[in-house]
C-alpha cells in the first residue's frame, strides 16, 4: 500500500448508513482509552486517588471505556447481522471478535485494579469462579500487581495490535456491502495522474 493510497478518496454509497459509523466510534474511543490509560500508568495509582487532575483523567478513562465497549458491541452486532464475513472477509471478522474478547479481559482487569470495595468484591467473586474452572492458580485475581500488569501491558498491547490488524484488513478487503447489493468495480482515481 503506497502512502497516497492509505486513505480512500471515495466510498460506496451504502457507507453513508449509520451502522458504518460505529467502527469509527470504536476506534476513536479506543484512542482515548489508550491515551488516558498511559497517563494513569505513568503517574501511578496514588496519583489518581488524591489529585483532582488524576481523578479527572481516571474518570475520562472510565467513561471512554464505557463508550468503547458500547459502540464496539453495536458494531459487532451490526456486522454480525450484515454477515460481514462474506467476500473473503472471514479473517477481518475473526480479528474483530478476538479484539472484543481481549477487550472484555482488559475491562475486567480494569475493574480489579480500582482499589476500592467494588474491586475487592469483584475479585472475591471472580476468584471463586476462576478456581471452579481450574485456572485460578495461573490467573490470581487477588494479586494486584499481576492484574495491574495484565491491565496496563499485556491486554492493551493485544487489543491495539489486533485492532490495527483488523483495520488493515478492512482497508485491504473493503467494507462489507449490505446483503443483497452488488458492488461495482471501483473507479480508478485519475486525479493524481499527471496530464
Amino acid at each position: 500500500m503506497p502512502p497516497d493510497k492509505l486513505l480512500p478518496t471515495t466510498q460506496p454509497e451504502y457507507v453513508a448508513s449509520w451502522i458504518y459509523v460505529f467502527g469509527v466510534l470504536t476506534l476513536s474511543s479506543l484512542v482515548v482509552v489508550i491515551t488516558t490509560g498511559c497517563v494513569l500508568a505513568l503517574f501511578g495509582p496514588a496519583w489518581w486517588h488524591v489529585s483532582d487532575v488524576g481523578r479527572y483523567i481516571n474518570s475520562l478513562h472510565l467513561w471512554s471505556v464505557e463508550l468503547f465497549m458500547f459502540v464496539m458491541v453495536v458494531h459487532l452486532w451490526g456486522k454480525f447481522f450484515m454477515a460481514a464475513w462474506r467476500g473473503r472477509r472471514a479473517l477481518t471478522w475473526i480479528t474483530g471478535a478476538v479484539v472484543f474478547i481481549a477487550s472484555i479481559g482488559a475491562a475486567f482487569t480494569g475493574y480489579l485494579v480500582q482499589q476500592n470495595f467494588d474491586s475487592q468484591w469483584i475479585a472475591g467473586q471472580a476468584k471463586d469462579g476462576l478456581n471452579s474452572v481450574g485456572i485460578g492458580a495461573w490467573f490470581n485475581v487477588l494479586d494486584f500487581g499481576q492484574m495491574f500488569m495484565w491491565h496496563i501491558v499485556l491486554l492493551p498491547v493485544a487489543v491495539a495490535v489486533l485492532a490495527v490488524w483488523h483495520m488493515l484488513l478492512v482497508r485491504l478487503r473493503g467494507v462489507v456491502p449490505p446483503i443483497g447489493t452488488t458492488t461495482p468495480e471501483p473507479v480508478p482515481d485519475t486525479s493524481r495522474e499527471p496530464a
